[in-house]
């Protein structure tokens, strides 16, 4: 950790907001029960939580140059030639309506309609670990069509509405310019029904393997399931996308290849990349079948788009561990720039855990998160919490 803080630490131009940034990164690690300004500035031993705040909001320092610095961190750590680019978005459950971004929107976090901000990320898997890589806060009209709204928040001049496939080309493009190596990207139905962001894909010459709706058509044929309605029995294929937590995750599997299209897929009037239709079947529940587009170079088979499928789900477990473990969503900051820079050290938490989960499987390991000792005086014991003061009796608090 104090390499990882050494190789971002000029980006702060003053050494107390750089020793905020430890004390704030170590207690998004740390066991504090809500990873918040006011707790993590108990856990760190200040006084008030004001330094860190002032940290988040009013210190000089650009949240974007520390992404790119963890993006060389995960590439060093994590990189590996086949890596897997992934692309979703998640919510924030808010109150009010002055959070940046905040209104009544689909949250496919909740599963509902509510109350919240909506983040598009970007994780990068391979068989290293995962770790998510960069994000940007989704504005919707009602806030970029009200600047007055938005300057209250500090969202910037230049910010335009951007719509969450927008935004996911952006994340995309810079990650492909960056040290990580990516020969894949994939993402759910939402982005892979965008033409525009499949051709951005092409045009940039990496591989993906996109879930789109069952009306997807397939290029100039018909729709995708009528395609696969008309597989024979033998057509399908059972294999497995990779272990999940009850062991491989099996399904039946179809796939077609598609005409190529001269433009994006031959070099010099020589074919080098094959387009793909996929369908996956559950084995228990055959009516459940979800679809997907794919574009690989010619020597890539059937087996290799099917673990590239199976891992999208891999950015799922980056929220739901960046949430738990790292205080992804534990911010209580409502302004644009505060949001960038608790998500981006959060983001670095997380690969931090990554890169050990990593380091001490490659060792044979056991698998065991090592944390910084607390200068809290509560220290968890079995199912219950300690207060452990000099001299005195130790109070249990039994759940």
């Amino acid at each position: 950790m104090d390499d990882l803080f050494t190789n971002i630490g000029h980006r702060f131009g003053r050494v107390e907001p750089r020793r905020r940034m430890r004390d704030y990164v170590r207690g998004l690690l740390a066991p504090v029960a809500r990873k918040n300004s006011w707790q993590l500035a108990e856990n760190a031993g200040h006084s008030t939580p004001n330094g860190l705040q002032h940290l988040l909001s009013r210190a000089r320092w650009d949240p974007d140059a520390i992404r790119d610095d963890l993006q060389v961190f995960v590439a060093e750590r994590l990189g590996r030639p086949d890596g897997v680019l992934i692309v979703d978005d998640t919510g924030f459950l808010k109150k009010g309506t002055t959070s940046a971004g905040v209104q009544r929107q689909y949250s496919g976090t909740a599963g509902r309609t509510e109350n919240c901000q909506i983040g598009v990320f970007a994780a990068y898997a391979s068989s290293a670990g995962r770790a998510l890589v960069d994000r940007e806060l989704y504005l919707p009209k009602s806030w970029t069509d009200d600047r007055d709204r938005c300057r209250a928040a500090k969202v910037p001049d230049e910010r335009e509405f951007a719509t969450k496939n927008t935004l996911a080309a952006t994340i995309v493009r810079k990650a492909l310019s960056s040290p990580l190596p990516i020969a894949w990207v994939t993402a759910d139905a939402a982005y892979g029904q965008d033409n525009r962001f499949r051709r951005m894909l092409e045009t940039s010459g990496v591989g993906y393997v996109l879930a789109v709706p069952k009306s997807q058509f397939s290029l100039a044929g018909p729709r995708i399931d009528m395609v696969f309605a008309q597989a024979p029995d033998q057509a399908w294929e059972r294999r497995s996308c990779g272990p999940g937590a009850k062991g491989q995750r099996e399904y039946d599997w179809a796939a077609v290849q598609l005409r190529p299209v001269a433009e994006y897929d031959c070099q010099d009037g020589v074919l080098i990349r094959r387009r793909w239709a996929l369908a996956r079947r559950s084995v228990n529940r055959p009516d459940e079948i979800a679809y997907y587009l794919a574009y690989a170079p010619l020597d890539v088979g059937v087996d290799v788009l099917v673990r590239v499928a199976g891992l999208r789900w891999a950015i799922e477990e980056c929220f739901q561990a960046a949430k738990n473990e790292c205080g992804l969503d534990q911010y209580e900051v409502r302004r644009y720039v505060g949001w960038y820079r608790h998500i981006t050290l959060a983001m670095l938490a997380h690969a931090f855990l990554a890169a050990v989960t990593a380091q001490e499987g490659e060792k044979g390991a056991a698998l065991v998160r090592r944390l910084r000792s607390s200068n809290s005086q509560w220290r968890k014991c079995g199912d219950s919490w300690q207060l452990a003061l000099p001299d005195t009796p130790v109070p249990v608090l039994t759940r």
